[in-house]
């Protein structure tokens, strides 16, 4: 089975909503590759702009991060249904950033991953370890667990449209990159955790990302391998290189 490869810019806090249409509009001739899912995970507060700059082109703007409710007291969070309004069909979950610095837990990524099935929306889920973990030997076994408790009560027909970007901590934003066969090992391993969690056409479907300091340089032989679908790339998105890692053939 040919999944289509999804490449999506995690664009983190950076760039002013100004600033933000201008590198949409920067980067839209440069992106322009009909053959993958080109996504721009922008700022909440710059989606709707990035969306106007963004129509009639081949890019997807995305969310970086949902609440599990649908309203309430919850201040400065942004419901799915906010998101769904204005357009939004992918969100990133549970990224190591969010985890580290926001006390998210396997716990809350589940319930996000939930809700955003629920309104339709692809969560782009995340997982990945720490160098510690790395050298430890525990890798495998604690993106294993990630995978498990984020899918907890997903159906397969879900999981299939879902995401998962396997982020290495060591490697995001330092200028490491894991080898390709660490990369590769890894995504596999993830598929073969999905499908024991529900069977192989559903792991056969699943796309899975490499994320952590891809560049146009790593970008074509990390995305040729088996089990890699694409990137969630960071800094390099937010630079004309971008352009080069979509279209990476």
């Amino acid at each position: 089975m040919s999944r289509r490869k999804i490449i999506a810019g995690n664009w983190k806090m950076n760039k002013t909503p100004s600033e933000a249409v201008a590198l949409v509009n920067e980067l839209k001739p440069l992106v322009a590759n009909e053959e993958v899912d080109v996504v721009f995970c922008v700022p909440a507060i710059s989606i709707i702009p990035c969306m106007e700059a963004a129509k009639g082109t081949n890019i997807h703007i995305g969310a970086e991060n949902m609440y599990f409710e649908e309203s309430g007291a919850f201040t400065g969070e942004i419901a799915p249904n906010m998101l769904t309004d204005v357009g939004v069909k992918y969100v990133v979950l549970g990224h190591s950033e969010r985890r580290e610095y926001f006390a998210e837990t396997d716990i809350t990524v589940n319930k996000k991953v939930k809700k955003a099935f629920e309104h339709g929306i692809t969560p782009i889920v995340c997982c990945g370890e720490s160098l510690e973990q790395r050298e430890q030997g525990v890798t495998i076994d604690f993106i294993r667990q990630q995978i498990k408790i984020a899918f907890l009560d997903v159906t397969a027909d879900q999981a299939k449209s879902a995401v998962i970007a396997y982020e290495p901590i060591w490697a995001i934003g330092t200028g490491k990159v894991a080898t390709t066969e660490q990369a590769q090992e890894v995504c596999a391993a993830v598929r073969v955790c999905i499908a024991e969690i529900y069977d192989q056409a559903t792991a056969e479907a699943i796309r899975i990302q490499y994320g952590g300091s891809v560049t146009a340089a790593s970008a074509a032989e990390l995305f040729s391998q088996p089990d890699i679908d694409g990137g969630l790339v960071g800094g390099a998105s937010l630079k004309p290189d971008f352009g080069q890692i979509v279209n990476y053939k």
